[in-house]
C-alpha cells in the first residue's frame, strides 16, 4: 500500500483516481478522529504513571515549559478541539517539555517528540481509531491514497517544521512507525 501526505493548503487538484482524506482537526467525520486535537479521553500521559489526558495535543501542550510558565495540567482535561495551544507570545520562549507531570527535568524538542508525542499518538492509533484505520487500509488497497494535513513532515528528527500526524498515520498504515 502506498500512502502519500499532502498539504491541505495545496492549490492544485488531485487526479480523479486518487482518494483524498482530510485528517485535520477541520476534517469531516470520521477522519477528524485522527487529529491529535480530537478529545478521545483516557489517553495515558507518557512519563506520568496513572495520569490521563483527553487529547494528544492537550498532553503535548500540558507538558510544554516556557520561560514564564511550567506544566499546565488543565490542558489535559480540555474536551474541545480549541483552547489547547500555549504560545510564546503569552508565556515567553519555550524551554522544553517536562519529563512527566511531576518530572524534574526538561526534554529537548526531538526527545519530547519521541518520548511524549509519539507514544501518546501511537496509543490513540492502537486504541481509539481502529475502524478509521481499517477503512484507510481498505481505501489504500483500492488505489492511491493521500492524507491531507497542514504540515507534511514525517521525520521526527527534522525539527525545522512541525511533525505531521498524517505522516505518522501513513507510517503506521505501512508498518514504518518511527523508532
Amino acid at each position: 500500500m502506498i500512502v502519500e501526505v499532502a498539504s491541505k493548503r495545496r492549490r492544485s487538484a488531485f487526479p480523479a483516481d486518487v482518494t483524498v482524506v482530510d485528517v485535520t482537526s477541520r476534517g469531516p467525520q470520521p477522519w477528524v478522529r485522527l487529529s491529535p486535537f480530537y478529545p478521545h479521553g483516557d489517553i495515558p500521559v507518557p512519563l506520568s504513571p496513572g495520569e490521563v489526558g483527553t487529547s494528544v495535543e492537550g498532553i503535548w501542550q500540558a507538558l510544554k515549559v516556557f520561560a514564564d510558565g511550567d506544566v499546565d495540567v488543565s490542558k489535559l482535561a480540555v474536551t474541545k478541539m480549541t483552547g489547547l495551544k500555549r504560545t510564546v507570545r503569552r508565556f515567553g520562549p519555550v524551554l522544553g517539555h517536562r519529563d512527566g507531570l511531576r518530572g524534574g527535568g526538561l526534554l529537548d524538542y526531538e526527545t519530547a517528540r519521541r518520548r511524549i508525542y509519539l507514544p501518546a499518538y501511537r496509543w490513540v492509533l492502537d486504541n481509539c481509531v481502529r475502524d478509521e484505520l481499517a477503512a484507510l487500509h481498505e481505501l489504500g488497497a483500492q488505489g492511491s491514497l493521500v492524507l491531507l494535513d497542514y504540515t507534511t513532515n514525517g521525520d521526527v528528527a527534522n525539527l525545522a517544521t512541525p511533525l505531521s500526524h498524517a505522516a505518522l498515520v501513513a507510517r503506521y498504515l505501512t508498518d514504518q512507525w518511527p523508532s
